[in-house]
Formats: C-alpha cells, structure tokens, sequence
C-alpha cells in the first residue's frame, strides 16, 4: 500500500473519530454551557444508547436505523428524569454537582454490570462490506456513522440557531439572569438541554456499537476523549467541540496510522498541555475577564 493511499485511509478514519468525539464532546459542553454541570457520567449514557441498540437490533430485529432512533429517545428521556431527580438540587454548586455525576457514572456503570454481565457484545451492522475507489478501501460501517453524525449535527446546528428553543439554550447559556427576566422558563430548558446532551451520546454509542464492542466500560475511553476535546475547544463552546473534536480524531488516526498508537496519545495530551498553557480557554472558548 502506497503511502498516499494509507494517508487518505487515515484521514477518513480520523473524520469518523472526530465525529464521534464531537458528538460526544457537544453534549458534554452543551450541559456546562448552559447548566453548568460538568457531566461525568456522559459516558455512560454512551454506553446505555449502545446497549439499547443491541438489544433493540439482536431481541426484537428493529431495523438498524430504527435502533439508533430508539436509543437516543429513550436515553434522552432517561436523561430528562436524571436532570430533574439528580442534578436540579445542585444548580450553583459546581463542584458538588461534579462529585454527584462521579457517583452517578460509578452507579450506571455497576448497573450495567449486574445486568448484562462484563463480557464485551457485538452485532453485525446492515452497512457490511467496503467501498473500493480505485486502490482505496472504506468499510461501509464507518462511512455510515461519519455521514449520520455529519447529519446529526447540521440538525443540532439548525435547531440551535433557527428555533425558539434553541435561542433560549443559548440565551440561558449566555446570561441567566437577563434570560429570566425576559420570561425564559430554565426548569423547561434545562430538562430538555440535558435530554438533548445525554442523547447525542446515546446516538453516538448506537453507532460506533457495531463498529466496536458493546461493554459496561464502553463509555469510558469516549468520555475522556470527549473532555479533551472540550479543552481544547473550550468549555461552553459548541463550535469548539466540532473543530476539537475533529483535530483530535485526526491527530489519533494520522499519528496512530503513521507512527503508533502510544505516539498518538503523547501527541494528544502534549497538545492539550500546551493549550492549558498557552491558551486556557481553549481554541474557540471566551475568556473570562477579571475582576
């Protein structure tokens, strides 16, 4: 294999990634932005739209697309009661807001144990096969998850910017205070914002679960992806997490393909470090004034 064709694999592989990590990555940061909850146990509903997917696809034969539907609605609406049974107490209080997701990622971690066991899963995805262009070879799965993905977030884009909900998430996000005096209701956005946040990761886990394995653990190594790219793209910021999570897909495929797969992670957290150095409010984020 020529080095232009391995160069042109590894750039589609890294396109997949990224969007993976920006799937994740704008949920985590859409939940800080606007509720300021950093959400620890993002991973996990990860795992949970995963699981639902499998068990939708293998149990009871939904179609493919179907499940990827039905993982991310009913893990949003899981996600609605979490928002109000667990985080709402804690509005204000960030850093007992985070100690509480840590013992909420532990706890849906153990559950997911109890359940279905710590024996890794997969199921064949309907996208089998590759797609050759001329010396090139695509698995069919991975351009799927990066055209839904692409899709996805063009949709969370127009719903952002051209909708009344959108603009009250951004309007809360952005001054709280001015919003609720202008009649925004925050205990109606922020249920339905961190639907939205924990759905996403769902949609994302029901995508990659074919591609990788379906486990209790598969949400841990994309939610500490996903907090890198939020550092570099900068916490709070939405069009940070694409560009991040783009760069950091692209980083681990280049260097992974290229050099190894220990090179892609010093390459990773060397970055982030200069970052925190240089800029620590990240590529895209709004720096807090002082004083």
């Amino acid at each position: 294999m020529s080095f232009e064709v391995l160069l042109v694999q590894a750039v589609v592989n890294g396109l997949v990634l990224g969007m993976l990590y920006m799937l994740m990555a704008i949920g985590f940061t859409m939940a800080f932005g606007i509720m300021r909850v950093v959400n620890f146990a993002h991973g996990e509903f990860y795992m949970i739209g995963a699981f639902v997917a499998f068990f939708l696809v293998t149990l009871w034969d939904v179609p493919y697309v179907l499940a990827i539907a039905g993982a991310g609605l009913a893990t949003a609406v899981l996600g609605a009661a979490v928002e109000r049974t667990v985080f709402k107490p804690f509005y204000g209080d960030e850093l007992n807001g985070m100690i509480v997701a840590l013992g909420l990622s532990v706890i849906l971690q153990n559950l997911a144990l109890i359940a279905w066991g710590p024996a890794p899963r997969s199921f064949a995805s309907p996208f089998g096969g590759v797609l050759n262009v001329g010396p090139l070879v695509f698995p069919n799965e991975r351009l799927f998850a990066l055209g839904a993905a692409v899709l996805l977030v063009l949709g969370f884009w127009l719903l952002m910017a051209r909708t009344q909900v959108g603009r009250a998430m951004r309007a809360l996000a952005q001054d709280k205070e001015v919003a609720l005096m202008q009649g925004i209701r925050a205990n109606r956005v922020y249920p339905l914002a961190f639907a939205m946040a924990v759905g996403l990761a769902a949609v994302a886990g029901a995508l990659m679960a074919p591609v990788f394995s379906v486990s209790p653990f598969a949400g841990h190594t994309p939610m500490l992806k996903a907090f890198v790219v939020v550092i570099l793209g900068g916490l709070g910021s939405i069009p940070g997490a694409v560009v991040g999570g783009l760069m950091l897909g692209l980083i681990e495929s280049l260097a992974g393909t290229l050099l190894s797969a220990m090179m892609a992670d010093i390459l990773q957290l060397a970055l982030v470090i200069g970052l925190l150095l240089f800029r620590p409010w990240g590529l895209l984020g709004q720096r807090e004034r002082e004083g």
